[in-house]
């Protein structure tokens, strides 16, 4: 059986989760494929039967209303042992990342981490992962009877795949735990994921200052997207949160439309983004570096190409 964590995000379950849950399907042919489900009330959960989930494991209890690594590794750790999974996949999302190379070290198991291309051989998985900041790849086999590796944000597919979906409920975790969180506090926001967006517009030194953000917001709101920044923008002291950094030591990011803009494109913020289906980079200096990962160039003012790119998204239509 291949099990795939789950993560639900206000009664569905996240696009980045849908996505290894149909790598899942593809990858077990025949074979039976279970999604996992963690949390106070796992509602919600019975829809990744149209995704190929045969068995839907749900671990429901107040304990699990905030996520606690160490509980939840126990959870899905008890799981994969329970049902006699040989592979568990799960989303390089801030949960996945953090969960499972623990649930790996319970386990004893192997972990291929951020992974963008997975295929069976036999009954052992072979997973394709980006190393050196992206400049090469790795094809990473397992020696562990157990598998696991996290899928990296919109690199899969989503594939709709009707199942049966029989649902089981897990027992609730009566282990005395050495922390549990009680509550998380965190800052309102409501804007998509970075990780899990099609199309996003990122501002760099270029910029100059925090205020002239609005005009990359006003881009992004055009055309559907949203706004991230280089690592020299949010440490420049101009007000922008660390969570819309772009790069290796921000997030790495796999849209179908990525826009840069006043960025010049040192290879800190290349490995974070360069794996963007189409790269589209407005720079007034020609020898920018950008300008040879992207697919096209504009050489020009960005204060007076942003304006015009976001009255032309206005005039034909396509503001979401």
């Amino acid at each position: 059986m291949i099990l795939v964590f789950c993560e639900l995000q206000n009664g569905k379950i996240r696009k980045a989760s849908l996505e290894a849950l149909s790598e899942a399907r593809r990858l077990a042919g025949e074979a039976r494929v279970g999604a996992l489900f963690v949390g106070a009330s796992c509602a919600g959960a019975e829809d990744a039967a149209k995704f190929g989930a045969d068995l839907i494991l749900k671990a429901e209890a107040p304990v699990l209303g905030a996520y606690s690594s160490d509980l939840f590794a126990t959870v899905v750790a008890d799981a994969v042992k329970a049902r006699g999974a040989s592979v568990l996949l799960g989303a390089a999302t801030p949960m996945g990342k953090d969960l499972l190379p623990r649930v790996a070290a319970k386990l004893g198991a192997g972990y291929a981490a951020e992974v963008t291309g997975l295929s069976m051989h036999g009954n052992k998985l072979q997973a394709l992962r980006p190393v050196y900041a992206a400049k090469a790849f790795a094809t990473v086999d397992f020696s562990s009877e157990v598998q696991i590796a996290s899928t990296r944000p919109n690199v899969f597919a989503v594939t709709e795949c009707s199942k049966a979906g029989t649902a089981e409920a897990l027992p609730a975790p009566t282990a005395d735990f050495k922390a549990i969180v009680k509550e998380i506090l965190a800052k309102s926001g409501g804007k998509q994921d970075l990780t899990e967006a099609e199309v996003i517009v990122s501002g760099g030194r270029g910029m100059k200052e925090g205020a002239n953000f609005q005009l990359l917001e006003d881009l992004a709101e055009a055309i559907g997207g949203v706004v991230g920044a280089s690592r020299a923008a949010v440490d420049a002291g101009w007000g922008i949160p660390h969570n819309m950094q772009v790069g290796q030591t921000g997030k790495v990011v796999s849209p179908t439309l990525y826009i840069a803009c006043g960025i010049s494109g040192a290879i800190q913020h290349v490995a974070g983004m360069s794996g963007s289906k189409v790269i589209v980079a407005i720079n007034k200096d020609p020898e920018a570096p950008i300008f040879k990962l992207a697919n096209y160039g504009i050489v020009g003012d960005l204060f007076e190409v942003v304006p015009e790119l976001t009255k032309a998204a206005k005039a034909l239509g396509i503001t979401k």
